[in-house]
């Protein structure tokens, strides 16, 4: 009984995890006035950039894999996101316009969750 008490919540959470086709993450730049986020609307985990107020939504991402937690830079040059495109999950960086789309780590385990230091 202990174990179902423990486990429940989390499988609550996964559940609404994959069937929520909004942002799941979200980062703000200067002073809110755009957002990255990540979404699977068009089928497939990809990320986003708008407006604060919800306009000029652009996808930045188009790739059959995953790309989730973007994290802009301190300067809102940049954008680093989290994918799967070449196996595991590696960290990658591109520009807020979705250009030049590199990775930054390779390793054998998975690497995530990406951020910026505040100096950049």
């Amino acid at each position: 009984m202990n174990v179902l008490r423990l486990i429940m919540p989390l499988l609550v959470l996964a559940l609404i995890f994959s069937l929520s086709p909004a942002c799941t993450h979200t980062d703000t730049v200067e002073k809110g006035s755009r957002i990255a986020f990540f979404s699977n609307r068009d089928g497939n985990w990809e990320i986003y950039v708008m407006d604060a107020d919800g306009s000029n939504q652009m996808r930045l991402t188009e790739n059959d894999n995953v790309d989730v937690f973007p994290a802009f830079s301190p300067d809102g040059s940049r954008i680093a996101f989290e994918s799967n495109r070449d196996g595991n999950f590696e960290v990658y960086v591109m520009d807020a316009d979705g250009s030049n789309q590199m990775r930054l780590t390779e390793n054998e385990t998975d690497d995530g969750y990406p951020a910026f230091s505040p100096e950049g």
